[in-house]
């Protein structure tokens, strides 16, 4: 396997961990995904943009422990590299929604960890 086609496996099992953490509700597992040295934003479903670290994971507090939260489906994930920064396109169904997402990820001790998410809903 080449350098690049074996960072791309690892930005999509990082992408993996991201969906795992969130059905698992596992706050834990979240927050370990997230960078810790570069900024951070993350864009919710029919939400403002929010922007730090501090911000991005309170929101995904909430989310987890929200009993009502639905599981998120993914699939048609394509990893897409540029040096140490990369970016997973994907498709979410959401208690039946359809939704697509952007997961942008970045190297930081040697792990890939997100720096943005982006979900948003689409027209099937």
């Amino acid at each position: 396997m080449s350098g690049l086609a074996a960072a791309a496996e690892a930005v999509l099992a990082a992408n993996d961990a991201f969906y795992t953490a969130l059905n698992a509700k596992d706050f834990g597992a979240m927050d370990a995904l997230w960078a810790r040295e570069v900024p951070v934003a993350c864009v919710h479903p029919n939400w403002n943009a929010l922007a730090g670290r501090e911000c991005v994971m309170e929101s995904w507090r909430a989310i987890l422990d929200n009993p009502e939260q639905p599981r998120v489906f993914t699939g048609a994930a394509e990893a897409h590299l540029l040096d140490t920064v990369a970016y997973v396109l994907c498709r979410e169904l959401v208690a039946g929604g359809a939704l697509t997402a952007t997961n942008v990820f970045t190297q930081e001790d040697g792990e890939w960890r997100l720096t943005l998410h982006h979900s948003s809903p689409v027209s099937v």
